[in-house]
């Protein structure tokens, strides 16, 4: 694969000097993510993300940050603009290192052996990224301590195959919490992961955008709702996220939480609902059961349409 140097500026859409540029591939594979044209990259975050892939290589990367804050589109953005291949993989409590590493089939009457994501990754110098790596069972994740830091996959199953690393390949890895348990009891299911394997990885915080951040998002996601309805979508999403954190000065905590994801769903909802005025009906409300309310506790829900009511006022009224 042919190396080539990205203008940063130009290429992140960022205001960095001119000179500063970064290496990605030249072609395009049919595993290299879909381009997102909207997307807005934070500079702190895509530093990160950049300096990594530049000195990294000996290393993982894990991201870690709240549901919705953009962890894997953060990753697969950079991705998609440096022609960067990507394996992609979501950890489960029951997954293991054969499912990663590949198995045998039955291919006309033949029994072949076929790579997992791992290996293909390993072989074809991809980067493979892993979601929610806390949910994983931290035995499973230590068999991987090796291949995050470049040594060479052997396939016991496959006569003892020894695969070495390509020379780009890259581990990324995402999670609700930094591997060290969940002390908040928001995500259930997460486990503590072996403090070895961590070691392996550099770590970065994603939290969600900031307020103006989000209001750059959602001008490019929903340009069609007037300025001021997007003010206060990201406002509400505030507010919602405090109640969620249970922090003290925004009442009761509550079970679901907005996330950047949901606030461009629930603005695009909302333009696409008010396009058919239907009477009686008020599409801010509409669209928030249908982007996050109907997940949510009666109780929740209510309080939730409440919430949109006191920050839009008569512009939440149904017509």
């Amino acid at each position: 694969m042919t190396m080539q140097a990205f203008v940063v500026r130009d290429t992140f859409g960022v205001d960095v000097p001119a000179e500063i540029t970064v290496t990605g591939f030249a072609e395009r594979s049919p595993f290299v993510p879909e381009l997102d044209l909207d997307y807005l990259f934070r500079r702190e975050l895509l530093s990160d993300v950049l300096a990594w892939w530049t000195l990294g290589r000996q290393d993982g990367l894990y991201l870690t940050g709240p549901t919705g804050a953009g962890k894997s589109s953060l990753l697969l953005q950079v991705a998609a603009r440096l022609n960067i291949p990507v394996q992609r993989v979501t950890a489960h409590g029951r997954l293991e290192l054969p499912e990663l590493i590949g198995h045998h089939t039955v291919l006309g009457g033949d029994l072949l052996y076929v790579d997992g994501p791992l290996t293909t990754a390993l072989r074809l110098g991809h980067l493979l990224l892993l979601d929610e790596l806390d949910v994983l069972d931290p035995a499973t994740a230590a068999g991987l301590n090796g291949i995050v830091e470049g040594a060479p996959l052997t396939i016991a199953e496959n006569g003892g195959e020894l695969v070495t690393r390509h020379p780009q390949f890259r581990f990324v890895a995402t999670g609700n919490t930094a591997g060290s348990g969940d002390a908040t009891g928001l995500y259930q299911g997460t486990l503590r992961q072996n403090l070895a394997f961590l070691d392996r990885f550099w770590l970065v915080a994603v939290d969600y955008p900031s307020p103006s951040e989000e209001r750059q998002i959602l001008a490019r996601a929903a340009p069609q709702l007037p300025e001021l309805v997007r003010d206060k979508l990201v406002e509400v999403a505030g507010e919602v996220r405090r109640l969620f954190l249970g922090q003290a000065d925004a009442g009761a905590g509550i079970e679901v939480t907005l996330s950047t994801r949901t606030l461009v769903r629930w603005a695009q909802l909302t333009w696409f609902f008010a396009g058919l005025a239907t009477q009686g009906i008020s599409p801010l409300h509409h669209a928030l059961d249908r982007a996050l309310g109907f997940r949510a506790e009666p109780e929740t829900r209510t309080a939730l349409h409440g919430l949109v009511q006191r920050v839009f006022g008569e512009e939440a009224t149904p017509a």
